[in-house]
């Protein structure tokens, strides 16, 4: 499996999916890069917004946010 595509300290945003309605949007911090199945990586990352940790798959995140990197993939 391929290494990690976001930098624990790295600010990212969430892109919700059909299911994710009630998870929240906009900026968070990644907290923990973890361990993940054969299909994607995981990470914890920290919203900006409420300070609540959530577990994320690598394809629900992009970069962005406070770290300039807004719209790029």
């Amino acid at each position: 499996m391929a290494p990690h595509k976001f930098a624990v300290g790295q600010h990212v945003e969430f892109q919700p999916g059909p299911w994710d309605a009630n998870i929240p949007r906009g900026v968070y911090t990644i907290t923990r890069a973890m361990p993940g199945d054969d299909l994607d990586r995981t990470y914890r990352a920290r919203s900006l917004s409420d300070g609540l940790e959530r577990v994320f798959r690598e394809k629900q995140l992009r970069p962005g946010g406070l770290d300039g990197e807004a719209g790029s993939a």
